[in-house]
């Protein structure tokens, strides 16, 4: 059960309730209006890395569901499964991101480009050391001009809080299956 009540977002008034019913009916929603300054940057941030960014549905998915495997976030893993595999990612493939530790060989015998490695192995470093080395940046850099390596490090860094807030508020699934799940085939 969460620590901080569900709010019905029926009641949420103003511009913060509109954006709230727009989306699907998660509970990750219905613990924000709690802090509605927040809540409305944190929809903001959600929307430009989700839906507004460069980077392919495919690799974001991958990523996300790293991150949400390294924060060891349920309900984060959970959810975004399920819009990886929207994304066409190969049921091989997300086994290969949330098995602990992840390998480059692991993820190359899920059929992971060297581009979705070299994001892997830069989303481990960033998550682990905060900063990636010389090495790993570079490696990412051979694959993804400035916007796209901006929109990776916003990726990691926005679904390190979302994976945070839903662990500590112990946010929980929903009682039933949530259809339709936004999702940009970037």
């Amino acid at each position: 059960m969460t620590r901080v009540p569900y709010v019905d977002l029926a009641a949420v008034e103003g511009p913060l309730g509109a954006r709230l019913r727009e989306r699907p009916p998660l509970n990750v929603f219905r613990v924000l209006p709690h802090a509605p300054a927040a809540a409305a940057g944190f929809l903001a941030l959600g929307q430009a890395v989700l839906r507004d960014a460069s980077l392919p549905a495919r690799l974001r998915e991958l990523v996300i569901l790293r991150v949400g495997a390294l924060s060891g976030a349920h309900y984060e893993v959970h959810q975004h499964r399920k819009m990886a595999l929207a994304a066409g990612v190969s049921d091989a493939a997300i086994e290969a991101v949330l098995t602990m530790p992840g390998t480059l060989a692991s993820w190359r015998a899920a059929a992971l480009s060297q581009a979705e490695c070299a994001a892997l192995t830069f989303t481990d470093e960033v998550l682990r050391n905060v900063k990636a080395g010389d090495t790993t940046y570079a490696a990412l850099a051979a694959h993804f001009g400035p916007q796209q390596q901006i929109e990776l490090l916003m990726t990691i860094g926005f679904y390190m809080l979302v994976s945070r807030l839903l662990e500590n508020l112990e946010v929980d699934l929903e009682d039933v299956e949530v259809e339709n799940l936004e999702l940009r085939h970037g």
